[in-house]
């Protein structure tokens, strides 16, 4: 086992690369890099945009306003769309901020240097490490992601179970139907639906639309108040619409895949021949079924959390106006804040390694017949 875990630890090295350099690559080629954004902005469509890049030793708000309109200015800084007539110097300065005065190779193995020592540099137009950033930000997508997944496998389970020992009877054809329909449902949609009926639509107004709590916990930090059970009880009241809006569709997967499990390995000889020896159903169903059944679902755990955790809940966190990382990643990717981007890539790249390396050892406790050590990578 620890010859599985080492190898699978050093597999991951050059897959990060990998991933890194592919994002990297396809940056390259993408229009409207931080350079435009700023230098759009300062066209006049945004005042304000010139605060970042105001203060210290390079007045580039000052440089900007003395940029000679017309002639020889014009050829250093044509190469970006909008930027004629703006000073050369005043271009380089911006390139020089972003770290677009070196050459590609050199920026890429710098990034990767720096990250391997998790130094993941500040966010462009934010002017705070982006590791602060997605600190801000964590609550809200660790609370979607592991609840979700929580409430996923606590309830999909046993009704997957419980569908796929009463295949075929009423109580399988009704909670099918209920699951279908369910799936058929976008969560955005639901996520409408219930504001509308349960939040200050037209009909009660019951639950919060804002945040993961209340104004009066907004300023303590999130594990302090985890254990006051008032703090606890309007954390989980804030959460309930997100939730159940998410858990639509998440249930009906997961289910439909413990049933289809569990009846391949009901039909399978071995059950017949401990039928034979007088087991009882339940000792056959979890003693025997269970752990083989259930392998197939745990391998798509690290999905679903990382799923959930990362992207999934995008139109859930704009829709009940959660500040999570979800809505993060987005937006630093419309602002094209590449150290935001980047830095998010390869946090939550090693995290999907890292859970999914934890699910394959979790099958040698659900089966402790499997040896890793005998197997390649």
């Amino acid at each position: 086992m620890g010859a599985y875990i080492l190898r699978r630890l050093l597999l991951m090295i050059p897959t990060l690369i990998g991933i890194m350099a592919v994002n990297f690559a396809v940056i390259q080629f993408a229009p409207g890099g931080p350079v435009e954004q700023v230098i759009a902005k300062l066209q006049g469509t945004d005042v304000s945009a010139t605060e970042r890049f105001s203060g210290g030793g390079n007045d580039f708000g000052s440089q900007q306003a003395g940029a000679d309109s017309a002639g020889g200015d014009a050829g250093l800084s044509s190469k970006y769309r909008g930027a004629q007539g703006l000073d050369p110097e005043f271009i380089a300065q911006l390139e020089k901020e972003f770290g677009f005065d070196k050459p590609p190779l050199e920026r890429f193995l710098t990034m990767l240097w720096n990250y391997a020592r998790f130094d993941f540099g500040n966010s462009y137009f934010r002017d705070i490490p982006v590791v602060d950033l997605v600190l801000e930000k964590m609550p809200v997508s660790i609370s979607l992601g592991l609840w979700m997944t929580l409430i996923s496998y606590l309830v999909s389970i046993p009704l997957g179970i419980g569908k796929a020992v009463r295949d075929g009877s009423r109580f399988d054809v009704w909670t099918s139907a209920v699951i279908v329909v369910g799936y058929a449902i976008p969560s955005f949609l639901f996520a409408i639906l219930l504001i509308v009926l349960f939040a200050g639509g037209n009909f009660f107004d019951w639950f919060p639309l804002r945040g993961l709590w209340s104004e009066r916990y907004g300023g303590t930090p999130f594990w302090s108040w985890i254990t006051d059970p008032v703090a606890l009880a309007d954390y989980f009241w804030h959460l309930a619409l997100p939730l159940t809006a998410m858990a639509v569709s998440a249930f009906a997967t997961t289910t439909l895949l413990v049933k289809n499990s569990f009846l391949d390995e009901i039909r399978k000889q071995y059950v017949l021949t401990a039928r034979m020896k007088g087991l009882t159903e339940r000792a056959i169903l979890y003693r025997h079924v269970f752990r083989n059944a259930m392998l197939i679902v745990i391998a798509g755990f690290p999905g679903a959390f990382i799923g959930v955790f990362i992207t999934g809940s995008l139109l859930i966190e704009t829709i009940f106006s959660l500040d999570g990382l979800g809505l993060l990643g987005y937006r630093s990717a419309i602002d094209r804040d590449y150290a935001v981007v980047f830095a998010t890539l390869y946090i939550f790249s090693l995290i999907g390694l890292v859970v999914t390396l934890i699910s394959d050892l979790t099958y040698t406790l659900i089966d402790p017949r499997i040896d890793f050590d005998s197997r390649e990578v």
